[in-house]
C-alpha cells in the first residue's frame, strides 16, 4: 500500500556530518521520513525551493526540458524500498500511451518531482521502517533552538548575503530557520 508524502523541509543532517536531510511528511498523518542526501543534491533542491535562477540550466532542469520536448510527464516518484540505509525509488512516467518506470536515486527523484509537481509516494513497509512520529511543534522546536538570539530581520539579511555569495547550502539553512520562526510566532 502506498502513502502520499510532501516535502516538509531541507536541512543539515543531524546524523551525518557534511550531509543534508530532506524531511518528507505523510500527507494525512504525523509520520516523518528523513532522507539523507549529499551537498549537490541539496543545492539542486534548495535552488528550486528558493526560486533562484541559474544562468545556465542545471541537470534536473535540463532533464525536465528534455521530458517536455518528448511529451513525457513525470506522474509519480515511488519510494518502494528501504535497505541498509538506502531508499530505492522509481520515476513513473507517462507518454500518453504507456507507463514507464525508471530506477533513480531518491534525492534526484525528489528534485524532479518538485520541478514537475509529480506526487511522491512511499510503500507502507518502507514508511514503517523509517518513519519518525512527530508533531509539528516538536519538529520546529528542535530546528530553532540555536537561533533564538536572531530575529527574523537579521536572519533575512544573512539569507540575502548568502544568496549574493552563492552559498546555497547556508542559504537553505537560513531559509529553514526563518520559516520555522514564522511558524512558531503564529
Amino acid at each position: 500500500m502506498k502513502k502520499r508524502l510532501k516535502l516538509l523541509s531541507l536541512t543539515f543532517s543531524q546524523v551525518q556530518t557534511g550531509a543534508y536531510a530532506i524531511i518528507l511528511a505523510e500527507e494525512d498523518g504525523q509520520r516523518r521520513i528523513p532522507v539523507i542526501i549529499g551537498t549537490p543534491e541539496a543545492q539542486a533542491i534548495a535552488i528550486f525551493i528558493d526560486e533562484l535562477k541559474s544562468p545556465r540550466p542545471l541537470t534536473h532542469d535540463l532533464f525536465v526540458s528534455f521530458m517536455n520536448m518528448l511529451g513525457v510527464t513525470l506522474s509519480e516518484v515511488y519510494i518502494y524500498k528501504y535497505d541498509e540505509g538506502i531508499f530505492f525509488s522509481d520515476l513513473i512516467f507517462n507518454d500518453g500511451q504507456r507507463e514507464i518506470h525508471l530506477d533513480a536515486r531518491t534525492s534526484d527523484a525528489i528534485a524532479l518531482a518538485l520541478r514537475t509537481e509529480a506526487i511522491i509516494t512511499i510503500e507502507e513497509s518502507a514508511m514503517k521502517e523509517t518513519a519518525i512520529m512527530m508533531d509539528d511543534t516538536e519538529y520546529f522546536d528542535v530546528k530553532t533552538e540555536n537561533s533564538e538570539q536572531m530575529d527574523i530581520g537579521s536572519l533575512q539579511n544573512a539569507l540575502d548575503e548568502a544568496i549574493a555569495e552563492e552559498d546555497y547550502e547556508h542559504a537553505s539553512y537560513l531559509r529553514d530557520l526563518i520559516n520555522n520562526k514564522k511558524k512558531l510566532s503564529r
